[in-house]
């Protein structure tokens, strides 16, 4: 918690006397110029890393450090061209990545440029206005409507209240009142009054500046299933390349293979194998994924954050202006006697000031319009208003309505039946209803009016009032089960007006306190602490005078609650483990009177427990956990600080939007999966059938020039997945590496035996000349390669819907076609093979496509059933190098 939280339960005196201050003079210049060295400028300090540094780190990890020795070794071996793709792959990589790291940075900035600029400050007794970056503890300050609270304040003497709007920080739906004692955040806005107030902690020390370290500290902490799936992906295909190739390399140059051959040839096959445009494909498949989305009026700031959002089964909430309007509405109103609503209505905007707008009014006013009763209130001048405060609460007026005057007043509903004749009304019916109002979760006024020389007012009824759920929340919280993500409620309102929304929308009726979560004690904990005290104050409170008792207990709590932050709880006290809060956490719809800390607690919690969380928000109390989330989700009218912590900001109002995000997503990520198996195969085929015939048959089944023109074949229409028709999954998804394993591993085998066998007939039964069976198996591999994306696009047999884009067959089949026209003509680089051989492969390609799908289908219904189609112990050690 904040550093202000020291500060709520001393008195303003122990205040000023701990920071060393006076109301009547305030700091001295020379004074605050010594503190502003201690305790630093009120803002929230700028840590950029070094642009070198950014732009080093694109260039740094296995796979860009693969990629770089396969330029290298192109430009030793003045392979030029290779040299030139393969920069150019690592440059669009790392531009991507650049441009996406610096969209989110944006949220610390953002967040910086939100604190106030000018503050009214008390300096050697005199007031002055300064930079609000100069103030610093223990200065006093004079705060009024309108202004941005500059830091965490004590409200001292100045005025009896001030109403202060710090929804964007706390997720509160209504201004709160703040008087004289009362602690205020830095960056909340004043809403009405004028105050005094010390300072008494700044920069990062507020409860604001706790809110930006969160963000800062989510942004260190966080990585993508996306980021964390290529680098597996990459580790994995890196180790078994080199593996391989290290063995060819050593069995070749103990038969007499010239080094610089084999290194040309290695360096070949390495880029042939290493998923080069692995992050290139993925990376455009989510970007025109984005395009999709922003048609939908979703923009996507972070492109992984796709990838997440189709994995996402926890969908935490914000209910303030995400599921709820953030707009006080009348609900029922509820009259007594003859009275009617229209009476009930019209006496209460007797007790308002329309031109105030404050929130609790300007229902009212609505309700009248909307009911035709606004020129009514009209007819009737105000002669006298006197504001609610918090003593009183109560506002009360008096009006002159054509000639008649009448004295009116509205305001908490007990204090307004006290001053009410009891006998014109059932008191306990009334009560009741207050009660009933309150446990529902309703902000409730009370309506009476009297004639001025009239004792006891006559009591006309009570106005519920609540923060109403947007049209369409219930449907779209509906539509998020439907698609399997649970939505859990987070907000910073009581637990009334959770459960009360919770249940209207549908979310469940098990609402929890974040105190809970926060460790605070329960019922029967405070009972334990009650003794504690009590016996302590046996022992010490004799012949003290009120005062020094009540100072004494005050000291006694703060001594009991540090000693129990380390000691061991009494018995019978035990103190919840992780696994317990989790629990909790877990089972609960939602959460209440939370603080941006615990609502990033609560996100990072359900990570720990292998969910993927999606977050939506729309305050500065909600950037913590949007960037903690692994989608972090900003509604339409969010804050700027809210938009630049979210992955995915909407512009449509409503959270119906994020549904159709859902379906975007999981069709994106269907593409994904679908590349990636592909891509696993295809190295898995090149590489073993390659290293097997070199090392049994010492025959190299392609040249160099062939690997080159097929890894350049074989990736550069695969973009065009991208575009692909995927189904929808009913349920979230993520990257399962065990069954990529699985399924790529089986691929691959059949495609390694598909080339075998080739080789063999062209060899051993057609005895080809070597030459002629190198071209015929490099048209074979292209060919057989672009049909394996139809394996694996859909997880049922080929010719199931959906089926392929035009834009995908084409690009695959016309690129297997290229392949073909150069293998049947050479164009010098290869031997011709001719149209005859040039139909067999296509034929030959086909019938064992039927076969790898045969052997897909097999493969899914084993992993389905969790009967795996190898020897026991021969699949974890690959396993464990994906994993490591």
């Amino acid at each position: 918690m904040a550093k202000i939280d020291e500060f709520k339960e001393k008195s303003i005196e122990e205040t000023v006397k701990e920071l060393g201050t006076s109301l009547e003079r305030g700091l001295s210049e020379e004074e605050a110029r010594r503190r502003l060295q201690k305790y630093g400028y009120n803002e929230i300090p700028e840590k950029e890393e070094p642009l070198w540094h950014r732009i080093f780190r694109r260039f740094w990890g296995p796979i860009p450090w693969m990629i770089e020795i396969a330029a290298l070794l192109s430009a030793l071996v003045k392979h030029w061209e290779d040299f030139a793709i393969i920069l150019t792959l690592l440059f669009v990589n790392a531009g991507v990545d650049f441009w996406q790291e610096h969209k989110a940075l944006s949220a610390l900035k953002v967040l910086k440029e939100k604190l106030a600029r000018k503050a009214l400050v008390l300096r050697d007794g005199k007031w002055k206005e300064v930079d609000a970056r100069f103030l610093v503890p223990g200065d006093v300050i004079k705060i009024k409507i309108g202004d941005i609270i500059p830091a965490d304040v004590k409200l001292d003497h100045g005025g009896d209240y001030i109403l202060v709007d710090q929804s964007a920080l706390t997720g509160e739906s209504l201004p709160v009142t703040k008087k004289p004692g009362d602690v205020a955040y830095a960056n909340s806005v004043v809403k009405k009054g004028e105050i005094i107030a010390v300072v008494v902690a700044t920069g990062l020390d507020t409860y604001f500046g706790k809110t930006v370290q969160l963000v800062a500290k989510a942004e260190k902490e966080q990585r993508s299933h996306f980021q964390e799936m290529v680098i597996k992906v990459g580790n994995f295909l890196i180790a078994l390349t080199l593996v391989l190739i290290a063995i060819t390399i050593f069995v070749e140059l103990n038969r007499g293979k010239p080094f610089i051959e084999l290194l040309q040839f290695s360096l070949v096959l390495t880029v042939a194998a290493i998923p080069v445009a692995l992050p290139a494909v993925l990376t455009v498949t989510m970007a025109i994924g984005a395009l999709y989305l922003a048609k939908r009026q979703v923009i996507v700031s972070r492109l992984a954050a796709i990838e997440e959002l189709a994995g996402v089964d926890v969908l935490c909430s914000d209910k303030t202006g995400t599921l709820t309007m953030n707009k006080m509405t009348v609900s029922d109103p509820y009259t007594v006697g003859n009275y009617k609503p229209e009476d009930l209505m019209f006496y209460a905007a007797l007790a308002s000031k329309e031109e105030n707008n404050d929130p609790i009014e300007i229902p009212i006013f609505e309700w009248l319009k909307k009911h035709n009763l606004y020129e009514k209130v009209k007819e009737c001048v105000q002669k006298k208003f006197v504001p609610f405060d918090p003593v009183r609460k109560r506002t009360e007026a008096l009006v002159e309505c054509k000639g008649k005057k009448l004295v009116v007043t509205k305001g908490a509903p007990q204090v307004i039946i006290e001053l009410c004749d009891k006998s014109e009304f059932d008191v306990e019916k009334a009560y009741k209803k207050v009660e009933e109002l309150a446990e529902n979760g309703f902000r409730t006024l009370g309506v009476a009016y009297k004639a001025p020389q009239e004792e006891k007012f006559h009591f006309v009824g009570l106005i519920p009032l609540y923060d109403p759920p947007r049209p369409d929340s219930k449907e779209a919280v509906q539509e998020a089960k439907r698609f399997g993500v649970e939505v859990k409620m987070v907000t910073g309102d009581n637990i009334a007006i959770a459960r009360y929304i919770a249940r209207i929308l549908g979310i469940g009726d098990k609402i929890i306190s974040a105190r809970e979560l926060r460790g605070e004690q329960e019922p029967k904990e405070y009972i334990v602490l009650a003794e504690i005290i009590a016996k302590a104050l046996m022992k010490t409170l004799h012949n003290l005078s009120d005062k020094e008792i009540e100072e004494k207990t005050k000291q006694i709590v703060e001594l009991v609650k540090k000693e129990l932050q380390n000691a061991p709880l009494p018995k019978g006290i035990v103190r919840k483990h992780e696994s317990e809060i989790i629990k909790i956490i877990e089972e609960a719809n939602g959460f209440a009177e939370v603080f941006p800390e615990d609502k990033y607690f609560i996100v990072d919690k359900l990570q720990k427990a292998g969910h993927i969380v999606g977050m939506t928000g729309d305050g500065v109390n909600d950037a913590p956990a949007l960037r903690k989330a692994d989608c972090g989700i900003a509604v339409a009218n969010a804050t700027d600080a809210a938009r630049a912590a979210a992955a995915l900001v909407l512009l449509k109002p409503g959270l119906k939007v994020i549904i159709k995000a859902f379906e975007i997503a999981r069709q994106i990520f269907g593409r994904m999966e679908a590349y990636t198996i592909y891509r696993i195969a295809e190295t898995i085929r090149v590489l073993f059938f390659m290293t097997l015939s070199i090392l049994i048959f010492q025959f190299y089944p392609i040249t160099t020039v062939m690997i080159i023109l097929l890894a350049l074949l074989n990736d550069i229409p695969i973009l065009s997945i991208a575009y692909d028709r995927v189904k929808i999954a009913e349920k979230p998804v993520r990257w399962d590496f065990y069954e990529l394993n699985v399924m790529s591993f089986w691929l691959g085998v059949a495609g390694v035996l598909s080339s075998f066998t080739i080789y063999f007939l062209l060899e051993r039964y057609w005895h080809l000349p070597q030459d002629l069976i190198q071209s015929i198996i490099f048209t074979k591999l292209i060919v057989a390669g672009h049909f394996t994306i139809f394996n694996t696009r859909v997880k049922d047999w080929f010719f199931k819907k959906p089926w392929p884009s035009a834009v995908l067959f084409i690009a695959t089949q016309g690129t297997s076609f290229l392949g073909t026209v150069i293998g049947v003509y050479g164009f010098h680089l290869m031997t011709p093979i001719g149209w005859k051989w040039g139909i067999f492969i296509w034929g030959y390609a086909f019938a064992w496509f039927l076969f790898n799908d045969a052997v897909k289908m097999a493969v899914l219904k084993m992993y389905r059933e969790r009967k795996f189609m190898f020897a026991p112990g021969h699949f974890k050690l690959i396993k464990k190098i994906f994993s490591a």
